[in-house]
């Protein structure tokens, strides 16, 4: 599995910036798909993620401003950041948790960095 992701860049505090990942390969075997982010000196954390039903979850702190959504068709997942903050400027990955035949295994894309400017 290839996750692209695509969309970084600077916002401005309370605007709106998109993050997009299309994934390619095994995508059949893909179960879940998701973003996490890492700040400077911090670990990555979860940001938004589907779980294996479907559901969409958040972490509190972008809870009511950023939203997950999805093209099953395409393979590709979205991350709409509504009134960014400052401290949402980190490294955005996407994510994609993968059960091969041999196992389970957990795919990243390659970062897209999101600076927020106050």
């Amino acid at each position: 599995v290839q996750l692209q992701a695509s969309g970084g860049g600077l916002v401005q505090a309370g605007g709106s910036l998109g993050l997009s990942c299309a994934a390619s390969g095994s995508v059949s075997e893909i179960e879940t798909m998701g973003w996490f982010r890492q700040a400077p000196g911090n670990k990555r954390v979860m940001v938004a993620h589907y779980d294996a039903d479907g559901i969409a979850d958040y972490a509190d702190s972008v809870k009511g401003r950023f939203t997950i959504s999805r093209d099953n068709t395409e393979n590709t997942v979205f991350l709409r950041m509504n009134s960014p903050k400052p401290d949402d400027t980190a490294t955005y990955f996407c994510h994609a948790l993968a059960y091969p035949s041999w196992g389970r295994k957990n795919y990243w894309g390659q970062g897209t960095l999101v600076t927020v400017s106050s």
